[in-house]
């Protein structure tokens, strides 16, 4: 390990407090004095190198799957995701279990939830106060848990879905806890305290998702059309292995965890930058309010969404690659037992890759499309977020919805600092903007699914 790039000297326990209080700018002082690739240790962690050259980041996303293990990278997920979760698999089974789930996240079938999504975000921006401060994340997360539970889990109004988001809130609200990202414990440490409770929440969750699964596919083989409905559960019920078998229930349990942990806390956050960068860039809103009311096109919404997932990044290092054979990249020999980190929020505020990269400029995606490697919120090559379109959708139908209604406004003189939750980033103060009423706005009154026309 003596030949990896030089790093921080600070003792493990004080770069893994940086790692967690002060996230971005952690990384941006070990950028300044080691450049774009340099080694972070953290508690119960192998080493961590950090990569933010464009290059680079190219020759990790395409190495063979047989060097780099992203699965093993990324096994603090484990207690929530499951051993089955396509993001902890390597090889053969990853391609396996991401060809199953590729039609469920396809564009189209996406697109076909987006009057559901319209519906559930008019519901909750209804109830947001007026002309006082609004801590915007918690009520995203709200949004974001229900969009999952409705359009994911295909669960309708009534006591099982009551059930489910309570337990579902509690064990999510784990991420907030820096237990959330060291590795397994020890088992006698895990019979009190947080994660006691995690391990109880968890257990109830998981019997209510087997029992789901047990109702869902009963009714599938009693009914020639029950598993043709155009939630996620449904179309991975239908889904067949290359053997011709369906998934199991430890399968699908794990695959529905994986897509309500990608899918809710990272939009909620997204989200939440979004309208607490829109509220101190007073130009660029304008200029967006105008084209939503306009009903022309949705270039400049779509670009503003890029520039958000630019400029602030919820998951900071897209998915870690675990060395398993050893590999050169940029000139370093890496061996086997590093992790290897194409670092999102370095690369997209590198000034050789985006000019003035803190300012915040949607422009610069409508002079250029993002780069395939220098553009990497959902990470890239194989392993590229299967949840992307369902995002971009989600974010686009909230951003309507929030714009038809409301002018926004800072809360504070200050912006928001990045804070660690989990293994995402999201606003310090739970981007807080004051609203009030667009009087005078006209209402969008074009069908849900042309948002992204």
């Amino acid at each position: 390990m003596n030949g990896l790039p030089p790093g921080p000297r600070m003792p493990v326990l004080l770069q893994t407090l940086g790692t967690w209080s002060r996230p971005t700018a952690f990384l941006e002082r070990c950028r300044a004095r080691y450049g774009k690739r340099f080694t972070v240790r953290l508690i119960g962690q192998p080493p961590m190198v950090m990569i933010s050259d464009p290059e680079e980041i190219k020759e990790i996303f395409q190495a063979p799957p047989d060097v780099l293990h992203p699965g093993e990278g990324a096994r603090i997920l484990e207690p929530i995701l499951g051993p089955n979760s396509v993001i902890l698999l390597d090889e053969d089974p990853h391609l396996e279990q991401r060809k199953l789930m590729l039609p469920a996240f396809h564009g189209e079938r996406m697109q076909r939830l987006a009057g559901l999504i319209a519906d559930l975000a008019e519901r909750e921006v209804a109830s947001w106060p007026l002309e006082e401060p609004v801590a915007l994340h918690p009520r995203l997360q709200r949004l974001t848990l229900e969009v999952i539970l409705r359009a994911v889990f295909g669960l309708e109004r009534g006591a099982q879905l009551d059930s489910l988001r309570g337990l579902l809130t509690r064990v999510l609200a784990f991420t907030e806890s820096p237990l959330s990202v060291l590795p397994p414990l020890p088992r006698a440490l895990t019979r009190v305290g947080p994660m006691a409770r995690l391990e109880r929440d968890s257990a109830e969750v998981d019997k209510l998702i087997y029992a789901l699964i047990d109702e869902r596919r009963r009714g599938a083989e009693s009914s020639s059309d029950s598993a043709s409905g155009e939630d996620v559960l449904s179309m991975l019920l239908a889904a067949r292995h290359e053997d011709g078998s369906p998934m199991s229930p430890e399968e699908l349990r794990d695959e529905l965890m994986t897509a309500l942990a990608a899918g809710h806390e990272t939009t909620a956050s997204q989200l939440a930058w979004a309208f607490e960068r829109l509220a101190r860039e007073q130009r660029v809103l304008a200029r967006l309010t105008e084209e939503l009311d306009s009903g022309s096109d949705d270039a400049y919404l779509t670009a503003t969404i890029n520039e958000i997932l630019r400029h602030r990044p919820v998951l900071p290092n897209a998915e870690p690659r675990l060395v398993v054979q050893p590999i050169e990249i940029g000139g370093v020999l890496y061996p086997p037992g590093v992790a290897l980190f194409a670092n999102a929020y370095l690369l997209h505020h590198d000034p050789a890759v985006y000019p003035d990269p803190y300012a915040f400029r949607p422009e610069r995606f409508l002079e250029s499309p993002p780069g395939t490697y220098t553009w990497i919120p959902f990470g890239g090559g194989r392993r590229r977020c299967l949840g992307a379109s369902f995002a971009l959708l989600e974010m686009k139908i909230v951003m309507r919805t929030v714009l038809a209604r409301f002018e926004l406004c800072p809360a504070g003189d200050r912006a928001e600092r990045a804070r660690r939750r989990s293994i995402t980033i999201s606003p310090a103060g739970g981007g807080r903007v004051i609203f009030s009423e667009r009087v005078a706005a006209e209402p969008d009154r074009r069908e849900p699914a042309a948002v992204l026309a």
